[in-house]
């Protein structure tokens, strides 16, 4: 009885992973309550169509608790339509163009963003992007790979 509860259970798993790899950054992301800020970020930034796109992409993901950080009203402000162009520049700075695993970052010291700019990564202690810390990894989707951060990066 035990092995084939195992059994149902990695089959759980394994068709689950199976399906998220069928699914875009963007798919995913809308998926889970976590990122309904990124997700509605990403939507006033004009960017739904870019990250369901082809890719590869890594995203290093904001969670809703991340947004929260920003100052009292920042979020809201780049919202707004006449802010559109900061709030791309920002979301873009989260997203590198390929696939790059977990096991990648840890080697690096630097990672260029779609947004020209890079982010600074320190694997001393756990993987930190700027000052952000990478809470999950290796989240895979049909067009690239989502990580979790615990802080918004500003370029």
């Amino acid at each position: 009885m035990t092995r084939k509860l195992i059994a149902l259970a990695a089959a759980a798993v394994f068709a689950s992973a199976a399906q998220a790899k069928e699914q875009t950054i963007v798919d995913i992301a809308a998926g889970n309550p976590d990122f309904s800020t990124l997700v509605s970020a990403v939507k006033a930034a004009g960017l739904v169509d870019t990250l369901s796109s082809e890719g590869p992409f890594t995203v290093f993901a904001p969670t809703n608790e991340a947004f929260a950080k920003l100052p009292q009203g920042t979020l809201e402000s780049l919202l707004k339509p006449e802010n559109k162009d900061q709030l791309v520049a920002i979301l873009t700075y989260h997203v590198v163009a390929g696939e790059v695993k977990a096991e990648q970052v840890v080697k690096l010291d630097q990672a260029k963003t779609v947004n020209g700019k890079a982010l600074s990564i320190d694997s001393a202690n756990g993987v930190r992007v700027n000052n952000a810390t990478v809470t999950a990894t290796d989240i895979e989707a049909s067009n690239g790979v989502i990580h979790v951060l615990d802080t918004v990066v500003l370029p």
